[in-house]
């Protein structure tokens, strides 16, 4: 193979590269799977006892929340605490009661990241592939719970007793904590993909802009 088959190769549209499809699938499968063991682990073992949860209970009951625990300590120096919540809204509890929407907007959603990945990326940006499957399982690992039990189960509590200076309180929030919103590893992969696609994109940018000026130069030259 010359160097300009090789270029090729490396340029064609994402959709094209087996290489490109095993990137984004084994991070997807990865992340998916991690979600929903550790959101299972949680409800099965943070309480000291199994929490069940019923979906149909979930849904017509507006007040049903997971019963009071103990604090599960995580990290020392409350840098994290386990907690069980039921989220009916989207990441850190944006929007209750809104799952039919929230449903829709997932699935539209990872629609517009699979066109994305097949016609928006090329096959040389790994880095691009490995962001959408977190992308992916971030919103698949949330959309699994919506329609299985009804809400998100969520379980990491950043900074528990960490309040805000003078008093202060976030807007919608009475705890005055730093960080008030409970959260789960779907949260976390959605954060991280969209952040890494960003720096990522930013990146290519650059590249495209350096690659069209030393063209224009060298036909300037010519």
């Amino acid at each position: 193979m010359d160097q300009s088959t090789g270029e090729q190769v490396r340029d064609r549209a994402s959709w094209r590269s087996p290489l490109a499809w095993a990137t984004l699938i084994g991070v997807f499968v990865v992340g998916l799977s991690f979600d929903l063991w550790t959101k299972a682990w949680a409800f099965a073992t943070i309480a000291g006892y199994p929490v069940e949860l019923e979906r149909d209970r979930v849904l017509e009951d507006a007040s049903f929340f997971v019963p009071h625990h103990a604090r599960y300590e995580a990290l020392p120096w409350d840098l994290l605490d386990f907690r069980l919540v039921l989220n009916q809204g989207a990441v850190f509890g944006i929007g209750q009661r809104q799952r039919g929407l929230f449903i829709a907007f997932t699935v539209v959603a990872t629609v517009a990241a699979l066109m994305l990945f097949a016609r928006g990326t090329r096959s040389r940006m790994h880095a691009a592939h490995i962001a959408i499957g977190l992308i992916l399982a971030g919103g698949i690992g949330n959309l699994f719970d919506r329609i299985q039990y009804g809400a998100v189960r969520d379980f990491l509590y950043m900074l528990p007793n960490w309040g805000l200076p003078g008093g202060y309180q976030w807007p919608g929030n009475s705890t005055g904590d730093v960080f008030p919103w409970v959260f789960n590893i779907a949260d976390v992969l959605l954060l991280a993909g969209m952040a890494l696609f960003v720096i990522t994109s930013y990146f290519e940018d650059r590249s495209v802009r350096r690659m069209q000026a030393s063209v224009t130069a060298a036909n300037s030259s010519a």
